[in-house]
């Protein structure tokens, strides 16, 4: 049972500055919820309670997001318009639980997941990257998945070939519907290497040997820990699957995809609450 979700919340976010100069890029909001509040209610929703996340400096709005604000609730209580958009955040707080640890160097998304094995023990555990918001329950999904295969699984979706080398790309046979049993993956392959193009998104299951395995990964692609090549390694000793889930994502670590993803969920909630009328 997969009952822990780490959130590498360390880097930059330097595709957004000036804003994420001073705001964390998990806190940039989409209509009125922070990217990481999307990501904590898709565990939530997946039956997860406790959530870790690996942070750095400046980071702190992260934690203040997650915890009582005395004076904001005191401000508006009596308005139930305005308690009312705080119930989520209230309901998180008191039914989750949230630890923190700092990834004092930025050595890759393999370092940072490494730097959360405190946080985890030798547990089974998701990740998500919060940049990477889904619509679909896709760790819902996952976690079913695990459940009969038992191994690190990655969520995967198609993307155009000349996009490949922005990815970790998978190849492999399918056992199943969309499932498929890796055999290969690439970290960030120009189009003409690609194994395919089946391309990891910000959704994972790790198995805990996984910790080992990164302890002993040299520094790849960009000169960084790269998750890929140590899942590649625990796909050859065991099994590692790809899992093309079902739903949407926006990339909202691009412009691009930021400003669909705030199309998208503000038509959404124009609707349901034109429905209430």
């Amino acid at each position: 049972m997969i009952k822990k979700c780490i959130f590498p919340a360390a880097g930059y976010g330097t595709r957004f500055l000036p804003a994420t100069k001073s705001i964390p890029k998990e806190m940039l909001p989409v209509v009125n919820k922070p990217l990481i509040h999307y990501g904590i209610e898709e565990a939530n929703k997946a039956g997860i309670k406790e959530f870790g996340f690996v942070t750095g400096r400046s980071k702190r709005a992260i934690e203040d997001y997650l915890d009582y604000a005395p004076e904001v609730e005191q401000s508006i209580k009596g308005s139930k318009s305005k308690e009312k958009l705080l119930e989520d955040t209230t309901k998180m707080i008191e039914e989750c639980t949230f630890t923190y640890v700092r990834q004092k160097e930025m050595k890759g998304l393999g370092h940072a997941i490494l730097t959360a094995e405190p946080l985890v023990g030798n547990n089974p555990f998701a990740v998500v990257l919060a940049d990477d918001l889904c619509e679909g329950n896709v760790l819902s999904q996952m976690v079913k998945l695990y459940n009969k295969f038992k191994c690190s699984i990655v969520a995967i979706e198609e993307v155009p070939k000349e996009e490949t080398s922005k990815y970790g790309v998978i190849a492999g046979k399918e056992i199943e519907n969309g499932v498929f049993m890796i055999n290969n993956m690439v970290e960030k392959p120009e189009p003409k290497n690609a194994p395919s193009n089946l391309a990891i998104i910000g959704r994972y299951i790790l198995t805990p040997d996984i910790f080992n395995i990164l302890r002993d990964t040299k520094a790849g692609k960009g000169g960084e820990i790269q998750i890929t090549d140590a899942l590649l390694e625990q796909a050859k000793n065991g099994m590692v699957i790809g899992y093309k889930f079902k739903g949407k994502r926006f990339d909202c670590g691009s412009v691009d995809g930021f400003i669909e993803a705030t199309n998208h969920f503000y038509n959404k909630i124009k609707k349901n609450n034109n429905s209430e009328k």
